[in-house]
């Protein structure tokens, strides 16, 4: 072995515990992984996951969001093929519900780019 594989060689471990549940699941999602050894998948986990933190209020609110604005939007269609009418406080009704729900949305995926870096 030369200079520089002795000192790149991985001659150090880590040992963590887990129980058998967590260990049934690391082994799941490195089958899933497709990678080729275990410890190059830690090694992967380790220096290149993320630990995605979500507020499930601000998910509900988006839902929420999303939601009214379907409703309005299918009441909306029932009205104009009753009476084949639009009314402007319908579609400006609409546009609010959509730019609420913009903005969350926007960050959202603000933070789903910052993953990729």
């Amino acid at each position: 072995m030369n200079r520089k594989d002795k000192a790149q060689s991985r001659n150090l471990y880590i040992k963590i515990r887990v129980n058998q549940a967590e260990m049934d699941l690391i082994k799941r999602k490195f089958r899933e992984s497709g990678m080729q050894t275990f410890s190059g998948f830690v090694r992967a986990m380790i220096f290149e996951g993320y630990i995605v933190q979500i507020d499930g209020n601000e998910l509900r609110q988006i839902h929420k969001l999303a939601s009214n604005i379907a409703s309005n939007i299918n009441q909306i269609a029932v009205r104009v093929n009753s009476t084949g009418r639009t009314y402007d406080n319908d579609i400006a009704e609409i546009k609010d519900g959509v730019n609420k729900l913009w903005q969350p949305l926007n960050f959202l995926q603000t933070k789903i780019l910052q993953l990729k870096h």
